[in-house]
């Protein structure tokens, strides 16, 4: 199956807009494990375990692990993925972007080392640096566009005097995602929840690509308000919801860190529920 295959299947089955991200950082482990980062496996198996059912994909951010060595962790956690949520794609969040030679080298990192099924990437060093994943048959890539953090602006709002229309950088990107860039169609973006109007803006210039969003949750980014700029999609004749255009909004640290105490894998169930039926009532208002 084709990243593209597995995103429609796994929105089938649970029905669900609902990225997971696994951001561990060990100061916040609940009880015994606080403070432990030979526990990063267990913490996260434990979260992929309560919402296989609810995720619409799972996106491990790889610095969170690399940075306290337990890259083997996040090997022994994505084969973990593929036993209790066979049906849930992985999207690797390292934003890479460095010339070909380079990005091939990170292809197989997030591709093969790994096992993902998608990563994210930055465009700024142009096409070159983001051909060599889209070799990878099947696989997807979603390349940075309208971020969720304020600095975004200093760069992804300046105008193109250079480019027809004049384009912000943003629009620029999204045109190129939508169109020439998108070699096996499986090209996707990523766009910030907290700025809906944008996020709007790159729906409509971007129609079909798959849009990853963060910023739910945390950062407090409105979730009716984001499945209204970016899903796109139609609701079937038993009621069910089938995208043309995906929306797959990532909450971190509200769902992992929904208690701080030994229930911590039950309460993050009941928020990502609690998440994956406000963006569920949002698509069908």
């Amino acid at each position: 199956m084709t990243f593209l295959d597995m995103l429609g299947a796994a929105e089938q089955r649970n029905q669900s807009l609902l990225c997971v991200g696994l951001d561990p950082d060990p100061k916040r482990f609940p009880g015994a494990m606080q403070g432990d980062a030979g526990r990063i496996f267990d913490f996260c198996a434990a979260i992929v375990e309560v919402t296989a059912d609810l995720a619409l994909a799972f996106k491990p951010q790889i610095a969170y692990f690399a940075a306290h060595r337990a890259e083997d962790q996040l090997e022994r956690l994505v084969q973990h993925m593929r036993q209790v949520a066979p049906h849930v794609p992985v999207i690797l969040d390292s934003k890479r972007g460095d010339i070909g030679s380079t990005a091939e080298q990170y292809a197989i990192e997030a591709f093969e080392r790994y096992g993902c099924d998608a990563v994210t990437l930055s465009p700024f060093m142009g096409f070159d640096s983001v051909e060599p994943y889209l070799r990878r048959h099947g696989k997807g890539a979603f390349l940075l566009c309208r971020t969720s953090n304020p600095g975004g602006n200093d760069l992804q709002a300046q105008p193109l005097r250079d480019v027809e229309g004049q384009p912000l950088v943003y629009e620029h990107i999204a045109r190129l995602a939508q169109g020439p860039w998108n070699l096996n169609g499986q090209l996707g973006l990523v766009v910030g929840a907290t700025y809906p109007q944008e996020l709007a803006r790159v729906r409509e210039l971007a129609p079909t690509v798959p849009l990853l969003i963060p910023g739910v949750g945390a950062q407090g980014g409105d979730a009716a308000a984001t499945v209204r700029s970016g899903w796109r999609g139609t609701r079937t004749a038993d009621g069910k919801v089938q995208s043309s255009g995906f929306a797959i909004v990532n909450s971190s640290r509200a769902i992992l860190y929904a208690s701080s105490g030994e229930d911590f894998a039950a309460a993050a169930r009941q928020e990502a529920e609690h998440t994956r039926t406000t963006l569920a009532a949002a698509q069908q208002a």
